[in-house]
């Protein structure tokens, strides 16, 4: 697996970091004919485009704010077979005072179900449990959505409470420690792992 900034590899899938221009440009011309025309993969799905609730209009307010903070955000999820994406993957933020980051991800109704969230977790996650001051793995969802607690479950990631966010309403918290996550990949928990 490929632990590099702009790519995270899994045994299916390439996380490639979107470069700050480009996510600027989903958010704000995503009709722009440039867009991905010089990535080497291609968008069937128009996964992030023409979104009025996903991460863009939360994630290039905070870029543009803090450019260094990009490495954090929002990734093109690319299975790499057919170089098509298939979803997208970001942190919430980097880590917090106590080390704390929250993941959440999307990924495109026809690419359901073929556990590309699980992998794309997996692998998101044991890229950033060895970057600088992160101590816990958030994730956060809705129980009405079956898909993502069967996937949170079977990771064996700790229900440590509620909150009620602004647009999902009541959301269910699951966290793992960075030390507990170590262990479970030494004991064959692998990113790799997509069932």
């Amino acid at each position: 697996m490929s632990n590099s900034t702009e790519l995270i590899q899994t045994s299916r899938l390439d996380l490639h970091l979107i470069p700050i221009p480009e996510l600027i440009m989903l958010h704000e011309d995503p009709d722009n004919p440039t867009l991905l025309t010089d990535r080497g993969f291609t968008n069937p799905h128009n996964e992030l485009t023409h979104e009025h609730s996903g991460p863009l209009r939360w994630r290039v307010p905070q870029v543009k704010a803090d450019p260094t903070t990009n490495n954090w955000f929002v990734r093109w999820i690319v299975l790499r077979e057919s170089k098509e994406i298939v979803g997208s993957i970001s942190f919430h933020a980097p880590p917090d005072e106590v080390g704390m980051v929250e993941i959440g991800f999307g990924i495109s109704e026809p690419c359901r179900n073929q556990g590309f969230g699980k992998e794309a977790l997996l692998g998101m996650w044991a890229w950033v449990i060895n970057q600088p001051g992160v101590t816990t793995l958030r994730y956060t969802v809705s129980a009405t959505n079956g898909p993502s607690m069967s996937i949170i479950n079977s990771l064996g990631f700790e229900h440590v409470g509620q909150q009620i966010d602004e647009e999902d309403g009541p959301e269910e918290i699951y966290e793992m420690s960075v030390a507990e996550f170590r262990l479970r990949l030494k004991d064959g928990f692998s990113p790799n792992d997509s069932a």
